[in-house]
């Protein structure tokens, strides 16, 4: 059946527009409240969100459908993503629910779904729920009598501090470390600066005033330019960037070097491979990941695993075959240690730890590769795939053909925006520039 509402990450869209509207996130929690529906206890789901003013339009619109099919909701508000997947074991509740459309800009919102395991879900749930949403649900709706309670809990923002901080040994200390935390005027802008300043650091924090429009603005994990500057103005040991739902981390050095997901999945692997910590003999990223990281861990003796993009691709791999580092370029860090899906915070206190255990500087234990030229270029369209344009398919044909083996290419539909993303890699990259280029302009040609 082809997905109409799920895309790569949960359901998500332009807020008050198909399909981030009240009526179909009504539906959605009905749906997924019967999907989850086994067995006669009390059901429970848990709803975090992120800053978005549209979240709470969408908050209450899902807790009418889960209270009509006779979940009850514990309401979290504003909450990081990987704290929403914690909680949902932690409170074993039957299903969790984050309300957020990342990175994404304010007026985009989204719904993902985590299982009471607290991953996310699979293609064939998300199937089955898509199925329902194209039925008449009204005659599986509970009488008055079993309808379920809504309530906001506190303490839970406590709860994943704590967790936090238990990821780190009981010994380790940042005391010393001057720490400059943009948590995107997002979801994290209360627990991330708390936990580094509960573990000893001198905390700055920026991106920590959400008005409901501000989130992913200027800031965060997507548009490092303020944390550089920060990091530059207080003279910074690192810079530390979430995006909007603290899934995804990027760290900026003490001379305002931006250091990518490669580079920090890199850190960590090698660093649990000397201790030990390493469940497989490396670790697991998308199509995107560098060529240069593939190089470097093969330097290590470590095997890179490659899945289609989307950090679920990469926990649904680490699962099937042992891994316990994963990530994605753009950040996403999931250590299986630790978390369910990515963590940006989880992931920044790893990459604290090896700077405490080496005593040098972030530049030097975050580079540990040079990357591999790449260029990725987005190109916008409307209606169906330019990809399947007879002249865009001989312009990648063409492309492959003078690269050879001396790079890559990547096309792809982005899952969560109308784009066309193209990437190459390659280490000549005047010849790469080109390539790609010539790429781009065709599909924008059949977009036009």
């Amino acid at each position: 059946m082809t997905r109409k509402y799920f895309g790569t990450d949960g359901i998500r869209g332009t807020a008050n527009q198909v399909p981030m509207t009240p009526d179909i996130a009504l539906k959605v929690g009905m749906a997924a409240g019967l999907s989850f529906r086994t067995g006669n206890h009390r059901h429970r789901v848990v709803i975090g969100k992120d800053t978005r003013l549209s979240g709470y339009m969408i908050e209450n619109a899902l807790v009418a459908g889960f209270t009509a099919v006779g979940m009850d909701v514990l309401v979290l508000g504003p909450m990081p993503t990987p704290a929403v997947a914690m909680l949902t074991r932690s409170v074993r509740a039957d299903l969790g629910v984050m309300i957020s459309a990342s990175h994404n800009p304010f007026q985009d919102n989204g719904i993902k779904f985590f299982g009471p395991d607290g991953y996310k879900l699979s293609d064939d749930v998300e199937r089955e729920i898509e199925a329902l949403l194209e039925q008449d649900l009204s005659s599986r709706l509970v009488g008055p009598s079993e309808l379920g309670r809504a309530k906001r809990i506190d303490g839970m923002r406590d709860r994943y501090i704590e967790f936090a901080k238990r990821t780190l040994s009981r010994e380790m200390s940042l005391a010393g470390l001057r720490i400059v935390v943009d948590c995107a005027n997002g979801a994290a802008y209360k627990v991330a600066p708390e936990v580094l300043w509960e573990l000893g650091a001198d905390v700055i924090a920026i991106g920590v005033e959400p008005d409901g429009y501000n989130i992913n603005r200027g800031c965060g994990s997507t548009d490092t330019k303020a944390l550089c500057a920060k990091v530059h103005e207080v003279r910074a040991d690192i810079g530390i960037a979430l995006d909007g739902d603290a899934d995804r981390v990027i760290i900026v050095d003490e001379n305002g070097q931006v250091v990518d997901g490669d580079q920090l999945m890199a850190v960590v692997a090698q660093s649990w491979q000397e201790d030990g910590r390493l469940s497989a003999s490396g670790i697991v990223a998308t199509v995107m990941s560098n060529l240069g990281l593939e190089r470097y861990l093969a330097g290590l003796g470590l095997e890179l695993a490659r899945t289609k993009v989307g950090d679920r691709y990469v926990v649904e791999h680490m699962r099937q075959h042992g891994f316990n580092v994963g990530g994605e370029q753009s950040g996403h860090i999931v250590l299986s240690d630790f978390a369910t899906t990515g963590d940006g915070l989880v992931a920044a206190l790893q990459v604290l730890a090896c700077v405490v255990k080496l005593n040098r500087p972030v530049s030097e234990v975050c580079r540990r590769f040079e990357p591999v030229p790449q260029i990725l270029k987005n190109v916008r369209y409307a209606g169906a795939t330019p990809l399947d344009d007879p002249k865009v398919q001989a312009a990648i044909e063409d492309g492959r053909r003078e690269l050879g083996d001396h790079g890559r290419l990547l096309i792809r539909p982005s899952g969560t925006e109308p784009l066309i993303r193209v990437m190459g890699e390659a280490d000549n990259e005047g010849v790469l520039s080109g390539v790609v280029q010539r790429i781009a302009d065709a599909v924008a040609h059949a977009a036009a």
